[in-house]
């Protein structure tokens, strides 16, 4: 397995040696914000919705500004936009009131916050505060299977065992590669293993 996970680093360094973060954003808030409307939904439909979004209000206090309906009707073409709109109303307002309006950098508290899940709280604390985390998506799980690295049935195994084989230090940056391979070279529909330098590798029997 070491051998199989170093083969696959050294492609991934290759091909995408600086993976940026998908979603368009410019501080913690905007980047939490970002992520909660991907749920269900694709990184460039949120890049276009957010500008909008955030030309009206880029801060807790501006947010809180805005009524549930206003902020639904702007991001409606991302999917659930009254569940999404009203947690992006109530969680600027405990931003507010007990986080003096900033996001905080801890998992627990993130994870309190209405409408952010584990993988939107380890979004945030790797890539808006650079603390190690491994978001798993349905990305990173379908190949995490693919290539042999977890047997998870679901995405909560599949962060646990991605944890275990790769440096801690490389998380953050691992999970964004993989995220960018999976959408160039491994997709879920359409895959052809002879254009997908991991899967044609001869290391290993898929």
């Amino acid at each position: 397995m070491h051998r199989k996970v170093k083969a696959i680093s050294q492609i991934l360094d290759t091909l995408f040696p600086s993976p940026g973060i998908p979603l368009e954003h410019t501080d913690p808030y905007t980047l939490l914000i970002a992520v909660l409307l991907s749920a269900q939904c694709t990184d460039a439909r949120v890049n276009q919705v957010t500008p909008a979004l955030f030309a009206k209000a880029k801060t807790p206090r501006e947010m809180l500004e805005l009524t549930i309906p206003e902020i639904a009707a702007i991001i409606r073409p991302c999917g659930l936009s009254n569940t999404k709109a009203r947690a992006i109303w109530n969680l600027s307002k405990i931003l507010m009131e007990k986080h003096r309006g900033k996001v905080p950098a801890s998992l627990a508290a993130l994870e309190k916050l209405p409408g952010v899940g584990h993988k939107t709280a380890s979004v945030v604390l790797s890539q808006a505060f650079r603390k190690p985390a491994f978001p798993v998506d349905t990305h990173i799980h379908r190949c995490a299977k693919r290539w042999g690295l977890s047997s998870g049935k679901n995405v909560v195994q599949t962060e646990k065992d991605l944890k275990q084989l790769f440096p801690k230090k490389n998380w953050n940056k691992v999970h964004l590669q993989i995220i960018h391979y999976a959408r160039a070279y491994c997709p879920a529909r359409g895959h052809k293993v002879e254009n997908c330098p991991i899967c044609n590798s001869t290391l290993y029997i898929f």
